[in-house]
């Protein structure tokens, strides 16, 4: 993978933190995720909406990826993105500084395997990977699978508002 920000090759599994947080990967459809009608950005807006399992179960006052951390995985290279025009749910601010992380957004690299070919995602639908704090996938849902995501974490966290 190649991190959007700076073009640096990076494991995806070794992105994550071992901080307690669940981890959403969202592995983009072939569309352009930066477009309005895009599937990603309509996932991307409800994970920002008072209705996300994000917003749900974050405490006030925690950065926004302390309890659900959001990530995107794009089949666009990373010079044919911009990251300013990614959702906000990709580009949180954190810390008492409020601070924008870039790193929650990622590309192929060109030098290396595809990753959706070696995991068998497909590039049409895309798909939305949940992976529990212990690196396990705990579930895999379609990128239009708001409802199905807002139900699987409310049989997991406690609801923080």
């Amino acid at each position: 993978m190649t991190r959007l920000a700076d073009a640096k090759p990076v494991h995806l599994g070794h992105a994550a933190r071992a901080d307690g947080a669940w981890r959403l990967y969202i592995f983009a459809d072939s569309s352009d995720p930066t477009a309005s009608t895009s599937r990603v950005r309509e996932l991307c807006d409800y994970l920002s909406s008072d209705a996300s399992p994000v917003t749900r179960y974050t405490p006030k006052g925690a950065d926004p990826d302390s309890v659900i951390d959001v990530r995107a995985v794009f089949q666009q290279g990373h010079d044919e993105l911009e990251v300013g025009q990614l959702p906000a749910v990709l580009l949180p601010k954190k810390g008492d500084f409020a601070i924008t992380d870039y790193e929650k957004a990622y590309c192929p690299d060109p030098k290396a395997e595809d990753i959706f070919d070696l995991r068998g995602i497909n590039r049409d639908t895309g798909c939305i990977v949940v992976v529990r704090p212990d690196q396990h996938v705990a579930n895999v849902l379609p990128l239009q699978g708001h409802q199905a995501l807002s139900d699987f974490f409310a049989g997991v966290l406690i609801d923080a508002r």
